[in-house]
């Protein structure tokens, strides 16, 4: 007897995590003699295990279609982690009275490496509780930490924007050195990994161009140090740019900037690393300096994303459940490289217990001696990442990007009390 199929999104989303959406929809959609019904929970894992699930029939073949080049999480996101079982068994016992209510067999959850986590404890249902589910987790993260691929989907797109916009703000500030700003900083994402940061180094042309510092978050902040460097390059060129990862830590190991922490999802919001530095530069030098934030706008940026990185969330979304076809479970799909140049690639799969809550940061031998660059491994390595355009149809001048209808499915079971 065929069983319906549940996807949901967790984490924070990207501007492809719709694109691996579309695909697994699209290829669920193609095998109706494997699959029942498609539905889709709304914020992720909370959706489940609050009953609030799309019935994805309702929505247009063109809607489901357009989710391909619409960024945000189209079905809503969350940060929740399902607890351990021996302490929160009851969170397992409602998923359960949800698959059941509904004839869910197949769950399909897409994020990052926490999220791996979810997928592998649901999947584990099966020989815990003695449900038959098959659970797969769909890659996503715009940090590049995730365990076991050669990249993350969100990742390439992120990157790309990043180096574009420091590329850009770069040109400005050169224009206006020698009577205004000499010190430009671009804080990016990066909680644990220096990926994003490293990315703005393809913003420099051949020659060196714009004089750019990177903070990674791999490598402890020295001040002095830093501030003698950044004097040597306004010395040189008339101006640096300084490209900061939010999870800069200093020499003890503490995070230099914290925004807020969340004790009920045991969560830390990092940011404020770029204004930490405009306070140190500008008391030791006096100098003029701006600062930006890319923040959220660098993960929503769809209008500039990478084809590599849109084609490769689609092909993990179809693999997921190509695999599923196959007989796989409690698995990840994975990017393979082949090679760097062509750049070809090839779509894999790890299991689950390889890639959940496993963070995979900015290798050293990717940064300079120094601390403050890339090597050209890093860069042969990043530079097919960004390749290529897929801009969103535009109407009236802007992307015109799809909100689905939203019909949740009429609730079997009494609220969730956990």
């Amino acid at each position: 007897m065929r069983k319906n199929v549940l996807y949901a999104q967790s984490g924070g989303v990207t501007a492809v995590i719709n694109a691996s959406a579309y695909g697994v929809i699209e290829t669920v959609r193609t095998h109706p003699e494997q699959f029942g019904k498609l539905y889709a929970a709304r914020d992720g894992i909370l959706g489940v295990l609050n009953e609030e699930i799309f019935d994805l029939a309702e929505e247009s073949e063109a809607t489901l279609k357009a989710l391909r080049h619409t960024p945000g999480g189209a079905f809503g996101s969350c940060r929740f982690d399902l607890g351990d079982p021996d302490t929160h068994q009851r969170q397992y016992e409602r998923l359960v009275e949800v698959f059941q209510a509904h004839d869910i067999g197949y769950f399909f959850y897409n994020g990052g490496g926490g999220s791996m986590d979810t997928a592998l404890k649901v999947a584990l249902l099966s020989e815990n509780m003695g449900y038959p589910i098959v659970s797969v987790g769909v890659p996503k993260t715009i940090d590049n930490d995730l365990a076991g691929t050669d990249t993350s989907p969100g990742f390439g797109s992120a990157a790309k924007f990043i180096a574009t916009v420091v590329r850009e703000a770069s040109m400005d500030v050169e224009s206006m050195a020698s009577s205004s700003t000499k010190v430009f900083i671009m804080e990016v994402m990066g909680r644990h990994a220096g990926w994003l940061a490293a990315a703005a180094a393809l913003a420099q042309e051949d020659s060196g161009h714009p004089p750019m510092l990177i903070l990674f978050a791999e490598i402890p902040f020295n001040p002095q140090r830093f501030l003698d460097r950044l004097q040597e390059i306004v010395n040189e060129h008339g101006y640096c740019v300084v490209v900061a990862s939010e999870g800069l830590k200093d020499e003890t190991g503490k995070l230099v900037s914290v925004a807020q922490a969340n004790s009920v999802y045991a969560y830390t919001q990092l940011g404020g690393v770029a204004p930490t530095l405009n306070t140190l530069i500008k008391q030791a030098t006096g100098y003029k300096v701006h600062w930006a934030v890319a923040d959220y706008i660098q993960r929503a940026a769809r209008h500039i994303a990478s084809r590599t990185d849109v084609e490769q969330a689609y092909a993990l979304g179809r693999a997921a459940v190509e695999f599923v076809l196959q007989g796989h479970h409690s698995f990840m799909p994975v990017i393979h490289r082949v090679s760097d140049e062509p750049y070809t690639w090839e779509v894999h799969r790890v299991s689950l217990g390889e890639v959940a809550n496993i963070e995979r940061g900015l290798p050293r031998q990717y940064i300079t001696d120094d601390g403050y660059g890339i090597t050209d491994t890093c860069r042969r390595y990043l530079k097919p990442l960004i390749a290529g355009e897929d801009y969103p149809p535009f109407v009236d001048g802007l992307p015109n990007y799809v909100r689905i209808k939203g019909v949740l499915l009429e609730k079997r079971l009494p609220p969730f009390i956990p």
